[in-house]
């Protein structure tokens, strides 16, 4: 007999979340046509047994194929959660998981906690509930299918939802109208889109459990490749696992293993074990406070109430020395306070216990267990042993008992998940012998603390270990945890772009259907605004016919346009969201650089019209966004003799020195003169964000020569470039967002090199609002930046050439 499962997502009806508009649709029947509402009624729960036990048996016999179910007697218990079909051997049960949400239906030999209820059918005897009680535990390989609940008229009524479009099945990528009518894969694998080779190790690796090393950018899908991992893990046995008491040595304790769920078990079997043989501590503290606090009270209230009451003794004459009675209440205080070193173990019974601690407990999970161990600190992640402030006079706790195990112990026959692995410090050698051995002792993880004492004996921990990072992090891993990971699995690099073809735009598809149903709160998008994402994950991308893959940052923007069209009441997402969204969705480096701009222009830091000698609008990064970075030069007189240096000042980074060094090159060749008595100042304006790359060269080599020459620059000019000490201008990354940023800043032109041509991706506001020019060497650069430079221009043309 197959086993199966059916898990079955309740959601309520559209009536429930809008009102009179949605109600008016239900009446019309031409915009229900045009919803084209195809979920197909199965039956409802509340008439199961009875007027839908017959549509129930259709469902079970031709849906699900389970032809024994014909004539089967249907049951449900008294709660009315669960349904139990018999016949002979065979049992089907039907329950409502309210916590999850959903519908569960196991098929197979599964033993029933809940007897059924016999109220709807007369035939149903004792017969039937003994079936139902006895039936042996067996494992079921379950199987998923997702069905609807709807509430209607009070009832819960069961429908298969029409499965959407397979996005992979489309002729092309525009062949849908509106998101909402598309499958997404329900797969965790299926889901990670543009990765296809690192997708391809993971399935080999998970099959064979070797360990893995994810390299890439933020946002390219590593987490989720990790996760995915679990799904794809053979079946294995789970286990749950058991400290206990050593009698050798205490600060030893030894671990114990069993089979997933009897952990429960076998401590309920030693507590009642040792309930039984040292018995209840309680009934002594009962007995100590009777003797000395509650027996002299109640003689002294006996006493008092037999001579005032009986002898008629007056109340203003009774006298009865209390002194015996105090005494006895102080020699119960004086007891305690010299026999207190064992009134806690008094109170407790006995705190020597020995029924062992679960320390791993796998009794409710069927599935390979997933744990993210990032920013773990080493007790999470190894394991740990409390402090016990108490350890002498009987009141310490047993080192056994105070055994927590860590996340590598957890994840045993399953994925531990450990991104910016290069973070984890000293622990990565605790983690080597976990990945060799597959077993790792237990100890206290603080020097100070009483449970750095306590070593256990090794602890299960056999699992695949994912680590990920970005490229800076290799530098801080240990060479020898890089070197199991590849003895004993594998590297992937997580690729950031793939090529812009119909096929990859079908996997952004997919992934903003993905997005918008994992959110669960924003409309689905149309085609229009389906486009609009695409050429948003063209201009990330940086790059001609490519399509970045770093997902997180546009999933981003994608909720954020689905949060205005839920402001503005639109029922879905077009292209006017996207774009009206990209404002809120800016990067906090976008918004400073800005507010960068603007002080500038208040200031006349950045000068847009005119001319000046030695001054140039170079364009620059920051973060994610664009920004206009002026930049001075100037020939001044050497001091001291020593002439002939090039002074660059701006914050810049290393690799913008040596960009600058590299212009230095062109000066010596261009100039012809003898400099040497001359120092070259360069200054980037107030870049107190600092500047690093190279794609300053080509804005410093013009503002150098302006200097040199005192030949003026135009500040309608903005520019970008790398550049060769043979004057070629190399591309850089950006392009797009520097030219977006100078339009912002009132530029008219702007010069990028002619390689980067195709890189351009303005978005539709910005398009005919700035002249762009490309350069393929300085000479081009020449033409388009100086104000009547033609002389210069012919020098510099011999030169190259």
């Amino acid at each position: 007999m197959t086993d199966n499962s059916i898990k079955v997502n309740k959601e309520t009806l559209p009536e429930e979340k809008k009102t009179g508009e949605v109600k008016k649709k239900r009446v019309n029947k031409g915009r229900v046509k045009k919803k084209k509402v195809t979920d197909r009624y199965l039956f409802s729960w509340n008439d199961i047994p009875g007027n839908d036990s017959e549509r129930f048996i259709d469902y079970l016999v031709k849906t699900l194929k389970i032809d024994w179910a014909k004539n089967a007697v249907i049951n449900k218990d008294n709660t009315g959660k669960i349904i139990a079909v018999t016949k002979d051997e065979n049992l089907i049960v039907l329950g409502i998981n309210e916590k999850e949400d959903e519908v569960i239906l196991k098929i197979g030999n599964e033993k029933t906690d809940k007897k059924t209820d016999n109220k709807t059918d007369n035939k149903t005897d004792n017969k039937t509930d003994k079936k139902t009680d006895e039936k042996t535990d067996n494992k079921t390989d379950e199987k998923t299918y997702r069905y609807l609940i709807k509430k209607e008229d009070n009832k819960l009524n069961i429908y298969e939802k029409k499965k959407g479009r397979d996005i992979n099945k489309l002729k092309s990528w525009g062949d849908f109208k509106k998101t909402d009518e598309l499958e997404v894969p329900e797969k965790l694998v299926d889901q990670v889109l543009g990765q296809e080779d690192a997708v391809e190790t993971i399935r080999k690796a998970a099959k064979q459990r070797r360990h893995i090393f994810l390299i890439g950018e933020p946002g390219t899908g590593k987490s989720m490749l990790a996760q995915a991992m679990v799904e794809l893990l053979p079946r294995e046995e789970l286990v749950d696992v058991l400290s206990c008491k050593n009698e050798d040595d205490e600060n030893t304790p030894k671990i114990a293993v069993a089979k997933a769920g009897e952990g429960k078990e076998i401590i309920k079997k030693e507590k009642d074990k040792e309930l039984l043989s040292k018995g209840n501590g309680n009934a002594r503290v009962v007995l100590i406070m009777l003797l000395f606090f509650v027996l002299p009270i109640v003689l002294y209230s006996l006493t008092y109430i037999y001579l005032i009451g009986y002898k008629g003794i007056p109340e203003e004459k009774f006298q009865l020395d209390s002194t015996i009675f105090f005494a006895m209440m102080a020699f119960g205080i004086l007891f305690l306070l010299f026999f207190g070193t064992n009134f806690k173990a008094m109170m407790m019974g006995n705190r020597e216990t020995s029924v062992p601690r679960l320390i791993v407990d796998n009794g409710n999970k069927k599935a390979a267990p997933f744990f993210d161990a990032t920013g773990a600190h080493a007790g999470a992640l190894l394991g740990d042993v409390k402090h016990d402030p108490l350890q002498s006079g009987g009141l310490g706790t047993p080192a056994h008992v105070r055994i927590l195990s860590g996340m590598i112990h957890k994840a045993n026959k399953g994925v531990l998940f450990i991104d910016e692995v290069g973070t984890l410090g000293k622990s990565q050698q605790d983690l080597l012998t976990a990945i060799q051995e597959k077993k790792l002792t237990i100890t206290g993880r603080s020097e100070m603390s009483s449970g750095a004492m306590v070593v256990t004996e090794p602890v299960p921990c056999d699992f695949i270990l994912v680590a990920a990072g970005n490229f800076h992090d290799l530098e801080h891993i240990h060479p020898a945890l890089r070197s199991r990971i590849r003895g004993y699995g594998y590297e992937i690099y997580m690729k950031d772009t793939m090529p812009d073809t119909d096929e990859n735009r079908k996997k952004i598809v997919q992934f903003i259907t993905q997005e918008v149903k994992k959110d669960g709160k924003i409309p689905h998008f149309t085609k229009d605004g389906v486009e609009a994402m695409i050429q948003e994950f063209r201009r990330k991308a940086g790059a001609k016919n490519k399509l970045t893959l770093k997902f997180r940052e546009l999933g981003g923007l994608i909720r954020a346009a689905g949060d205005l069209a839920k402001e503005n009441e639109a029922e879905y997402v077009d292209g006017n969201c996207v774009v009206e969204a990209k404002k809120a969705a800016r990067t906090l480096e976008q918004q400073v650089a800005d507010i960068y701009l603007t002080k500038k222009k208040e200031y006349n830091v950045l000068i847009t019209m005119g001319s000046k000698i030695g001054r140039v609008n170079g364009l620059a990064l920051i973060g994610e966004g664009g920004t206009v970075l002026p930049i001075v030069a100037e020939i001044a007189p050497a001091l001291g003799g020593r002439g002939g240096n090039i002074v660059a000042t701006g914050k810049l980074g290393e690799i913008a020195k040596e960009a600058v060094q590299n212009v230095s090159a062109i000066i010596k060749l261009f100039s012809g003169k003898d400099v040497s008595s001359h120092d070259i100042h360069i200054q980037f304006l107030q870049t107190y964000e600092g500047v690093e790359g190279d794609s300053a060269s080509v804005s410093v080599a013009i503002a150098v020569i302006s200097s040199l020459e005192r030949v003026p620059v135009l500040q309608s000019v903005a520019m970008t470039g790398s550049l060769t000490v043979r004057g070629e201008v190399l591309p850089v990354g950006g392009v797009t967002q520097k030219i977006e940023a100078a339009i912002e800043a009132g530029i008219k032109r702007v010069i990028i090199p002619k390689s980067n041509e195709q890189d351009v991706l303005l978005e539709k506001r910005y398009e005919g609002k700035i002249e762009i020019i490309t350069a393929e060497t300085l000479v081009d650069v020449l033409k388009h930046a100086l104000d009547g430079g033609d002389k210069i221009v012919e020098k510099m043309k011999s030169i190259i050439d």
